[in-house]
């Protein structure tokens, strides 16, 4: 009996246990389960989550928007305390989109953890009920997922933890926070379906930093104004500078800007802007019209506080939203509507490159002590820092930017049909263009490109155009069937415009994927110059004193057979007839645009097909 008794009560424990067991009751992430020494693998995540939408239907629901080259699904986690799961529920109810992603660098993700913690506040625990009533959170775990599952001790010599850390480059050795404008990986132009569907008003991407050392939890960064439309920029600085920030310092946290030091080995020598660009996230977004933060936890900090201050960043960054959701609504729509716009100002003007503002701003840096000394292994400066010993600096911030090399936009691109590379990236990120369906001439302004100078090495699989240069020459062309005719009265017309425009940095010109335009495929043999030489010299004195000039300016010219008559090749019709250096695309004034396409709308940049 009394074993009977004991086995009974030995069962009712066990039900009891099995009832308020992990299962249904421990919500504790794998991280702090952890004590954050270790962070999960990627099905110990994605099984997290499914407990949370589980356990919180009506607020969290998960999707899959691609499969990495692995073969590894890509999940997002949609959230909202009303089930708004789709855009144009969100579109509907007027509530912004916040796209939160972690883990592009996967040995950098305290915004997996982060994450994991606060939909757990926000859906379970109750301690943040209301955050997304009037927001709608689309929230990326790991972006890089087999860069993430490729997870070592050793892919982080820089950083304090977890013990394991994933890989930078993804599957293929891409680094998808250069990939942006370029879409080479599956992962990327998922992302970009994610980003079309969705269209965020908002983006925050998640990292950890590399470089010195300081007093600072965390760093951050925002395109400069001079990137942005002047709604979005308004409101980023509101919203980050003046609400989030300061917030995030009440709560113990000590925050700076991003800080990119001009010399590594003496921090006393200034910051510097690190340049973005449309490669990585925040600049992509700028040319999407929309607002971005970086986050950059610092490296040598413990994980644990890495994964609360970005916890917390992220948390008060959702509550400004969710208070004043009709400001960030409104900056994105007079963004849109100012691009729109321009397409009619032909006096318009659009910066391609930046530079360096000459005026310094002062900045006080709370960093440590340093020395510094000679290293015999390296024969340079080996700085050392005393994080025992906090030491405040004022030093020179030159993180400001000017426009630089600046163009007027065109009306209209148009893209010759043969060249697939680039209505490929047209398709990837979903700009709207119109094909023509029988041969077209037209005149349009073309570019001459000449004196290329290529990279030394491949960089991100690429092997770049780093120089050349430039001159606009008048083109009449014969347009294939299939040719596309890109309008710049469309919300997207600075992605274009970077991907286009060959002086762009992220052009595709830069990036390499028209390296054949340089390529001449026919040649003359030396006999054959030879004669063409003597005689191109006897009918032209011009040329005649320009070859002088080359051989006595030139000495490597003059000692080179090759160089010699290649000179005079290129410089007859044989070789002009090959058109190297001509730019494939085209550019199209209003005037031109308008004869193709007399029935487009001027107020809304609809089009009739006429019959070309």
């Amino acid at each position: 009996m009394l074993r009977l008794s004991l086995a009974i009560l030995l069962g009712v424990a066990a039900m009891t246990a099995q009832a308020a067991g992990p299962t249904d009751a421990d919500w504790t992430t794998p991280a702090e389960a952890a004590h954050f020494q270790t962070t999960p693998s990627y099905a110990d995540t994605l099984a997290y989550l499914r407990r949370l939408q589980h356990a919180a239907p009506g607020m969290i629901h998960l999707e899959t928007f691609g499969t990495t080259p692995q073969g590894r699904p890509m999940m997002v986690v949609i959230a909202s305390s009303d089930g708004t799961f789709d855009p144009a529920g969100a579109r509907k109810a007027a509530k912004p989109v916040v796209l939160v992603q972690a883990g592009i660098h996967p040995g950098e993700i305290e915004g997996k953890d982060a994450g994991l913690m606060l939909l757990r506040d926000i859906a379970i625990t109750g301690k943040y009920p209301h955050l997304l009533d009037h927001v709608v959170l689309v929230y990326i775990p790991v972006f890089s997922v087999d860069g993430h599952e490729n997870s070592s001790p050793y892919h982080r010599i820089n950083q304090n933890g977890p013990a394991s850390m994933g890989f930078r480059g993804q599957s293929q050795y891409l680094n998808l926070n250069r990939d942006y404008i370029k879409a080479d990986a599956p992962e990327m132009r998922a992302w970009l379906k994610l980003w079309q569907r969705w269209l965020p008003d908002f983006l925050i991407d998640v990292h950890t930093t590399d470089g010195a050392d300081y007093q600072y939890d965390l760093t951050w960064y925002t395109e400069d104004p001079h990137k942005l439309d002047p709604a979005v920029s308004a409101w980023q600085h509101d919203a980050i500078v003046n609400h989030a920030m300061p917030a995030y310092e009440r709560r113990g946290h000590l925050a700076s800007i991003y800080l990119e030091f001009k010399d590594g080995r003496d921090p006393r020598k200034g910051i510097e802007n690190f340049g973005s660009g449309p490669r990585f996230s925040t600049g992509y977004a700028a040319l999407q019209n929309r607002p971005a933060l970086l986050i950059e936890t610092h490296m040598l900090k413990t994980y644990e506080n890495r994964v609360r201050a970005t916890y917390d960043l992220v948390e008060l960054m959702l509550e400004q939203v969710d208070r004043h959701p009709a400001a960030l609504l409104a900056a994105t729509a007079r963004a849109d509507a100012d691009t729109l716009a321009r397409a009619r100002d032909t006096s318009a003007s659009v910066p391609l490159t930046f530079k360096a503002d000459p005026e310094a701003a002062p900045y006080e840096l709370k960093g440590y002590v340093f020395t510094v000394s000679h290293s015999d292994i390296s024969n340079s400066n080996w700085i050392h820092y005393d994080p025992s010993q906090r030491k405040n600096y004022t030093i020179d911030n030159w993180n400001g930017l000017l426009p630089d090399v600046s163009i007027t936009p065109p009306a209209a691109y148009v893209v010759p049909a043969q060249w697939t590379a680039i209505i490929d990236k047209l398709d990837a990120h979903g700009i709207q263009y119109r094909r023509i369906d029988h041969p077209l001439t037209l005149r349009a302004e073309g570019y001459q490109l000449d004196d290329p100078k290529w990279a030394g090495k491949p960089f991100e699989g690429h092997l770049m155009l780093r120089d050349f240069t430039l001159r606009e020459v008048p083109s009449e062309v014969t347009l294939p069937a299939g040719s596309v005719i890109v309008p710049m009265d469309q919300r997207a017309a600075n992605v274009a415009i970077q991907l286009l425009e060959p002086q762009a940095p992220d052009s595709l010109l830069h990036w390499g994927y028209l390296n054949a335009v340089f390529e001449a495929k026919e040649y003359g043999e030396p006999r054959v110059v030879e004669k063409l030489a003597r005689d191109m010299l006897a009918k032209d004195p011009a040329l005649k004193a320009e070859f002088g000039r080359r051989l006595h300016d030139d000495p490597a010219f003059a000692a080179s057979t090759g160089a010699r008559l290649q000179f005079f090749f290129e410089h007859s019709p044989w070789y002009a007839a090959q058109h190297v250096g001509a730019y494939p695309v085209l550019r199209l004034d209003t005037a031109q645009l308008q004869h193709l396409e007399p029935n487009r709308s001027a107020s809304d940049g609809r089009v009739t097909p006429p019959d070309l």
